[in-house]
């Protein structure tokens, strides 16, 4: 069984929504810690046996300036083969659709960290089948890893 971290930003509630979905589908086999971004130091990253983020976009492609810390310290740590993943909430009406899992992804992977599912990008809420099958399919994703190495 393995420790995962589920870090996250929300203002409206939509990331924290995606959040606890992820929560209920990686508990049946995991101990799954949830902490809000604020709470969280990157280095706090490697006391896990995985990490997913999760953030919303702000204005036009900008990570949340509760985020912004938080990325620009991960430059500081070493992340080398830490199994992650990034998820979080846009809307559709704004040219760069969650562009914050973006911008994670690309730092995770500049500090070493081992991407181990594509961004799970949600609009709004996710309130619809589809969206709360891709939520099981990202989670699915991340437990598969852990089938895979051991």
């Amino acid at each position: 069984m393995a420790h995962i971290l589920i870090a996250f930003a929300s203002m409206s509630g939509n990331t924290e929504d995606i959040a606890d979905v992820l929560q209920s589908h990686l508990s049946e086999e995991h101990e799954v810690t949830v902490e809000e971004i604020d709470d969280v130091e990157p280095s706090d990253l490697l006391d896990y046996d995985a990490v997913l983020l999760g953030s919303y976009t702000w204005n036009d492609g900008d990570l949340p300036y509760e985020v912004e810390d938080f990325h620009d310290d991960l430059t500081d740590v070493d992340l080398t083969g830490l199994p992650v993943a990034v998820f979080g909430s846009g809307d559709r009406i704004y040219p760069m659709f969650c562009e914050a899992v973006h911008t994670l992804e690309k730092q995770l992977k500049e500090s070493g960290a081992t991407l181990v599912s594509e961004g799970l990008t949600i609009e709004m809420n996710p309130d619809t089948d589809d969206d709360l099958e891709r939520c099981r399919a990202f989670a699915e994703a991340v437990t598969a890893h852990f089938s895979t190495v051991g």
